[in-house]
């Protein structure tokens, strides 16, 4: 049976398999520069406690601030401490995400309904159509190539049409799915299941024994399909963003 990872070995697979145009270590945070990709590629992280909180937010802001981003922190359960220094400079919460994953042999026949997916090395035009559609545009297509020791491009379709779009990519014995995307008109209709299938069919061919996934956890929908698949929650995040109109 495969040991699901820790959520340290999983937050480490999430930022090589969507990974920051540019990652800067200091003496208290990892800082990312995002060039376009979303928050999950420009947040910082600490790098391990903080004995001056206040002190250390502070450079961060400053640092942040320097590479033209805004001031966005990462935090998961290990970093109750900060959080609440951050809280009380004002900093609300966004997108408390759940990780999921389960070994990849047990989901990749995860397509009870038949469908097929289209597997690729690149991007296809359709796919970058259906993520357009989606709010996934350039500057994320840019994170998914150069993210990962391998990647492949998943193509959903339903009948002869080409309806979701997702990517996967894999860091040691970790692949994440990544973008997944469904046009509105084929929701409902296995599509979910079907890329979870063909990403998990992609790991394992990558050697990768286990896939994994980030989702908000506002989406219950996506939750309880994952959870159904036999998906286990193995960590949860948020971010921490500076109130609208303060640049700190």
């Amino acid at each position: 049976m495969t040991d699901l990872p820790s959520p340290a070995r999983l937050f480490a697979a999430m930022d090589a398999t969507w990974a920051p145009l540019e990652t800067l270590d200091t003496q208290s945070w990892r800082l990312r520069r995002g060039g376009g990709g979303g928050k999950r590629v420009s947040a910082a992280t600490p790098l391990g406690p903080l004995a001056d909180p206040a002190s250390a937010i502070a450079c961060a802001e400053a640092s942040m601030q320097a590479m033209g981003q805004p001031c966005l922190f990462r935090l998961s359960a290990a970093d109750a401490a900060l959080d609440a220094a951050l809280e009380a400079r004002g900093y609300g919460v966004v997108d408390r995400t759940v990780i999921y994953a389960a070994p990849a042999g047990a989901l990749a026949p995860a397509d009870p309904m038949g469908h097929a997916a289209i597997v690729s090395d690149a991007p296809l035009a359709l796919m970058a159509e259906i993520w357009e559609e989606g709010g996934i545009g350039p500057g994320r297509l840019a994170v998914m190539a150069r993210s990962g020791q391998s990647r492949a491009y998943l193509l959903g379709r339903l009948g002869d049409r080409g309806v979701a779009a997702g990517f996967v990519a894999s860091s040691g014995d970790i692949a994440m799915l990544h973008a997944l995307e469904v046009r509105p008109s084929a929701r409902r209709a296995g599509q979910g299941r079907n890329l979870v299938g063909a990403a998990a069919g992609v790991a394992r061919r990558a050697g990768a024994p286990v896939l994994a996934l980030a989702v908000t956890e506002a989406n219950r929908g996506a939750r309880a399909l994952y959870e159904g698949l036999g998906m286990t929650e193995c960590a949860r995040y948020h971010y921490r963003m500076a109130p609208e109109g303060e640049t700190r």
